[in-house]
């Protein structure tokens, strides 16, 4: 694929990759792959999440859903009034938190949604490792309320609060967490990094995996030579920190992924790993070190797993056309426009066809949720009775 860049953004990406190679050398020649994911996505001013760059929308590197249409974060909004209603009801604050809130759509379509039903949320946080994007959340949250479209209070935060009361959510988050890359060789899982030979970046196969590290259907599958494949420490470490410190409320979020028999099929011979770039998607994880964004799915399995070690009420799973249907975003979409005004409804309609259908995201994007103590807050209510989590796609 031929891409023709700036100079400023070659000397970019040569920087880092400069930076990068000198980390390898450091290491005696090798590092894993999470260590190469890390630095590419997050070297401080220099990573493709750490410099400013647009990288959201139609002039960037992928489109995510807030971005189509408003009516996504509406649709959200949907299933989490009743549970911040039911803060209200205890004399509590109503808080959203927000994990990685992109340009601010959601959020901005969150605000107006919850004022549009009479409902003034308490406060809205962020945390956001972007500056770029924290600068462009605050211009677009800060006009809503100068518009006065929203008189919420919103705060940008370094870390997660502890014992959090509230809705904590992530749209596409878990995806962009520094994952590792591990081979099956020679009947082992070996590690695979990263090496540096003659200014280029090769994969070198590392020492064997501790089974202890390795799921259980890696260890009694039957995988083929060369089969390559992710595990995801630090993605659990983060489910765990946030199941640990919601203390009462709701967590959801919307990724791509599979559950663990996908994720882990045998005919997956190459796992997950992507890169994307001017809406590209470009298997090779090293091309442009800094300008371009490195995913991989998501395993929802063992996520839920890991929130219900923490205490979680309930855990839920389905994909996200079902949850965006069941959450009401037909009917928000009938209240925007008559079908008959071919003119006003067919952005919509096209909006709404990339976001529910399987061809598109509405099956490969999955929302996941879990509660914690939402009974005591909302008698009478569990997480399936939420618009959107019914209770037949319970994990």
């Amino acid at each position: 694929m031929d891409i023709t860049l700036t100079s400023l953004e070659a000397e970019h990406s040569q920087l880092l990759s400069s930076k990068i190679r000198a980390e390898i050398n450091a290491k005696g020649g090798w590092i894993p792959f999470s260590h190469f994911m890390q630095m590419a996505l997050y070297e401080p001013g220099m990573g493709y999440y750490s410099a400013g760059a647009h990288k959201l929308g139609a002039g960037g590197d992928f489109t995510t859903a807030p971005e189509l249409s408003p009516l996504f974060g509406s649709a959200v909004a949907n299933t989490l009034l009743p549970v911040l209603e039911g803060f209200k009801s205890k004399g509590l604050p109503s808080k959203i938190l927000e994990f990685g809130a992109g340009t601010g759509k959601l959020a901005e379509a969150i605000l107006q949604h919850l004022g549009k039903q009479g409902f003034s949320l308490d406060a809205y946080e962020i945390i956001e490792i972007s500056p770029d994007l924290a600068a462009r959340q605050q211009s677009r949250l800060n006009h809503l309320i100068a518009s006065q479209e929203s008189s919420t209070t919103c705060h940008w935060l370094d870390e997660l609060p502890q014992n959090y009361q509230g809705v904590i959510i992530a749209n596409e988050v878990i995806d962009a967490i520094p994952c590792e890359l591990i081979i099956f060789e020679n009947g082992f899982w070996h590690w695979r990094g990263v090496s540096d030979e003659n200014g280029q970046f090769l994969w070198k196969t590392g020492k064997p995996v501790n089974q202890n590290a390795l799921p259980t259907i890696l260890l009694n599958g039957n995988f083929p030579e060369g089969y390559t494949t992710e595990l995801h420490p630090q993605a659990h470490a983060w489910m765990r920190q946030v199941a640990q410190q919601l203390q009462t409320g709701l967590f959801l979020t919307l990724d791509y992924g599979f559950p663990e028999s996908e994720y882990y099929h045998a005919q997956r011979q190459e796992g997950t790993l992507i890169t994307h770039h001017r809406h590209h998607a470009i298997p090779d994880p090293f091309h442009l070190p800094g300008l371009c964004d490195l995913t991989t799915h998501v395993e929802w399995l063992e996520l839920a797993r890991i929130a219900l070690a923490e205490q979680a009420d309930d855990v839920f799973l389905t994909n996200q056309g079902a949850y965006l249907l069941d959450a009401g975003i037909g009917e928000l979409a009938l209240e925007l426009a008559d079908p008959k005004d071919a003119e006003t409804f067919l952005p919509i309609s096209n909006a709404l066809q990339k976001l529910l259908s399987e061809a598109e995201m509405g099956e490969l994007f999955k929302a996941f949720a879990f509660s914690k103590n939402l009974s005591d807050l909302i008698p009478g209510q569990h997480l399936q009775d939420l618009p959107g989590l019914g209770g037949r796609n319970r994990l």
